[in-house]
């Protein structure tokens, strides 16, 4: 799978399924066994695909062939945290995972990627930082705040090249030290909600404040890096649904047929007319 450019994440994943299937009594060198073994789990429709991934991956490895049973994930709505809650998680952590969580919350990158970071990836001068992509996304460069510069030069450069990470080390352990910190936090602060913020929620995060901000779906697939939009309109619907009662509007008056066609031009919408005039309205982003 590393040949193939599988990502750490997606390796480890299958890894993990493999090996919890072997306990609960599939012989992974005997595809009905592991139809069985995988039938009889208690998961959701979309970890059973991702089992039947991780077994055609092994019989990949090993020569076996299988026909394998359809099970089709479902997609869910991510869940969206307030800002107040993620910056509350992010000041009660370690001083190296907050400046691993304010990365991913500012930059929306995937948490291998932020894991993989370099110092030479950051420019302090124009306060960036490039992102070499994985899953095969595009990469990108995208502005952090001083804030978070400020945070990055306070670490210890003990990684050698890499910020947060020995080439060596595993992203599931620093992920695993993660969860430990925000048990302890949602605990201290009587906010169970603070358990549901995973890595992967700051890049729904970012995806969802961008476009909210912008209206730019274009933009927000830039940012994500993402390589088809259909993967990006979906912080379009998150972003309209969460802000659906704090829609503004500017409102225009037009007098003149002069006037009407600037308006449209600018983007209004033509709402009605009053006292022989046309009103104009256009959302304030």
């Amino acid at each position: 799978m590393q040949k193939e450019g599988y990502s750490e994440a997606t390796i480890l994943g299958r890894t993990k399924l493999l090996k919890i299937l072997a306990k609960r009594g599939a012989d992974l060198y005997d595809p009905e066994s592991v139809k069985t073994a995988i039938a009889k789990q208690s998961w959701c429709e979309g970890r059973k695909a991702n089992a039947v991934d991780a077994y055609t991956s092994f019989l990949k490895t090993t020569g076996g062939k299988w026909e394998p049973p359809r099970y089709q994930g479902i997609r869910k709505i991510p869940f969206i945290p307030t800002e107040t809650e993620i910056d509350q998680l992010i000041s009660a952590c370690s001083k190296r995972m907050s400046t691993f969580l304010q990365l991913l919350k500012e930059t929306g990158m995937r948490c291998g990627e932020a894991w993989r970071i370099e110092w030479n990836d950051i420019d302090n001068e124009t306060k960036t930082v490039r992102i070499a992509p994985e899953k095969h996304s595009n990469p990108r460069i995208i502005h952090i705040s001083p804030k978070l510069a400020a945070m990055l030069e306070a670490l210890p450069k003990t990684y050698g090249t890499r910020i947060f990470s020995l080439p060596q080390s595993r992203l599931d352990q620093h992920r695993n030290v993660f969860i430990q910190q925000r048990k302890r936090i949602a605990n201290k602060l009587q906010n169970p909600r603070l358990l549901r913020i995973t890595f992967h929620t700051l890049r729904h995060f970012k995806g969802t404040m961008e476009y909210h901000r912008t209206k730019d779906v274009l933009h927000v697939m830039q940012v994500l890096g993402h390589k088809n939009i259909k993967n990006t309109l979906l912080y379009v619907q998150l972003a309209e649904e969460l802000f659906r009662d704090q829609q503004e509007y500017i409102s225009k008056v037009a007098k003149t047929e002069t006037d009407a066609c600037a308006l449209i031009d600018a983007g209004f919408d033509y709402v009605c007319d009053f006292d022989n005039a046309k009103i104009f309205r256009k959302k304030k982003y």
